[in-house]
């Protein structure tokens, strides 16, 4: 081979190994924005699921394929879908440079929740149970969504989550708190929440709608160390009150 024709094959091997190292280098300035539900990709008619979009810190526009079915609403600096009807609508994720990303939700039919009692007020440890139980559903429905384990139910947790939804808090109290779970027969850490609201149709869905549209309640029901949980619910004057405890069994409580 001459010296020429030498010099042109290394050239054209050179190019060739510069654009083969270039495709990399390109794909990873790429941008990609990740879309999902916090509830999943299946939900039913009248739920409202967190949407969760990355990366954070960039503020997106957020559209769906079909309002009908599935709407979104911006609350605070969080998305929120929320379904209308049966079906399947894509939800889509753009910020100001035109990238997106999306995620499609099935809307299915919507199951019958348990309602309060007739007889309105309840502050036994035993009230509410069904709602109580629907509640657990739905928070290791939320957990399962997101990659944690669910978790059992705990007698004394559910105790010690009555005995604070009957006090019926409208903030933290944590010794208060912290001594009800060790009273009810639970001497370890914990995380817990709370949540207030007027009326008691659809009870455990808005105690933990509210949760999921907090980054801090969100985070609780997420907790990695729970290994199980109780939840209480008190009506009172045509309010309800909602608990859930997580309870962690490596953590210490204070309070004990």
């Amino acid at each position: 081979m001459t010296s020429t024709k030498k010099r042109t094959a290394a050239a054209l091997t050179a190019t060739i190994f510069a654009a083969v190292l270039a495709v990399p280098a390109m794909a990873a300035k790429a941008l990609v924005i990740g879309v999902s539900s916090h509830k999943g990709n299946t939900l039913e008619v009248g739920e409202r699921s967190g949407l969760i979009i990355g990366p954070s810190g960039t503020d997106y526009t957020v559209t769906s394929s079909d309002l009908d079915t599935v709407a979104v609403e911006r609350v605070l600096t969080f998305w929120v879908a929320v379904t209308k009807a049966e079906g399947s609508a894509e939800i889509t994720a753009s910020n100001s440079a035109g990238e997106c990303g999306s995620v499609t939700l099935t809307v299915g039919p919507a199951s019958v929740a348990p309602e309060a009692p007739a007889s309105g007020d309840s502050a036994g440890l035993t009230d509410n149970m069904e709602i109580r139980q629907e509640m657990i559903r739905l928070i290791n429905q939320t957990r399962k969504a997101n990659g944690a384990s669910e978790l059992p139910v705990n007698e004394a947790l559910m105790n010690a989550a009555q005995a604070c939804s009957n006090r019926r808090y409208t903030w933290h109290h944590a010794p208060e708190e912290g001594q009800a779970t060790v009273d009810a027969g639970y001497p370890y850490g914990f995380g817990d929440n709370l949540t207030v609201f007027t009326g008691t149709v659809n009870a455990a869905q808005r105690a933990v709608n509210n949760w999921l549209n907090s980054p801090r309640h969100f985070k609780t029901m997420l907790l990695a160390e729970a290994s199980h949980i109780g939840t209480g619910v008190t009506f009172k004057n045509g309010k309800a009150y909602c608990c859930m405890v997580a309870g962690a069994p490596t953590s210490h409580n204070p309070y004990e």
